[in-house]
């Protein structure tokens, strides 16, 4: 569900628009595509908040895409409270660095191995699942941006391999995505090799953000949620740990050679 007071905000906003432009629910549903009867449901919140119709209504109301970017602040406000001081300390990073023993990370991931990924959690709907992909989606706009943090990534070569004949093709093409976002200056990924059996990363994924003013802040997830880490010690320790797990992995231009052989391996 969509952060509450935010959603609100969006619907007081849409109602104050369309009535400043002078259009009724039926007239404004016309050019929208939507009936008289839906547009009053959404201002109402009897229906839920919908990207494609909020698109539109920004272009049909001139409002330079105010309520989508509203609509992406609700989807935040929705993320469980543990996750959203992290989201910020990524947002403003000038660095990254993010080690994964066991799923590709998340601002690398496709849409369809991010939405296979985050249906591994059966208690969640359809649209739940839904709106956290969105979420994980529009975190991936900082890797694009013209001042984009340096992005440095370690993962287990099981986690490239670990695709049955029915998951290949996703696999595949997560893979090459993977190929293509090391093409870009600023990302490097990073694979440690499966002959390596034991190593101080296995202990569990983390990642470090490095922010404007140069400190480092850490983020930890476990199977309920995760801990954002802000302490000198703590942070010391991670750092540690990451010199550590950097130096078992492969160089960049043989961790992409390996990922290509993945590849090609299944076909």
């Amino acid at each position: 569900m969509e952060g509450e007071p935010t959603a609100e905000l969006i619907r007081a906003q849409l109602r104050r628009l369309r009535v400043n432009a002078e259009l009724s629910q039926e007239e404004f549903g016309k050019l929208v595509h939507f009936s008289g009867s839906q547009v009053s449901a959404v201002e109402l919140g009897q229906r839920p908040l919908d990207r494609f119709f909020l698109k539109r209504a920004d272009e049909v109301l001139g409002t330079g895409g105010l309520l989508t970017s509203l609509l992406k602040l609700a989807e935040r406000d929705g993320q469980p409270s543990w996750f959203r001081p992290w989201l910020e300390a990524e947002r403003q990073s000038q660095q990254l660095r993010c080690y994964q023993p066991s799923i590709i990370p998340g601002l690398l991931q496709t849409e369809n191995y991010a939405r296979a990924v985050i249906r591994t959690n059966d208690i969640l709907s359809d649209d739940e699942v839904e709106k956290r992909l969105a979420v994980r989606m529009d975190r991936q706009a900082i890797l694009l941006r013209t001042e984009a943090p340096q992005f440095v990534a370690v993962i287990e070569e099981v986690v490239l391999r670990r695709a049955d004949e029915g998951f290949r093709g996703l696999m595949t093409q997560q893979i090459a995505h993977l190929v293509e976002c090391v093409d870009r200056p600023h990302i490097s990924v990073h694979v440690i090799p499966a002959e390596v059996s034991v190593h101080v990363g296995l202990a569990g994924p983390f990642t470090l953000a490095r922010t404007t003013d140069g400190g480092w802040v850490g983020h930890l997830e476990n199977q309920l949620g995760g801990v954002v880490v802000d302490t000198d010690d703590d942070v010391a320790i991670l750092l540690a740990r990451w010199e550590s797990v950097r130096s078992e992995a492969l160089p960049r231009r043989q961790s992409t050679l390996l990922m290509k052989e993945v590849m090609t391996s299944w076909t």
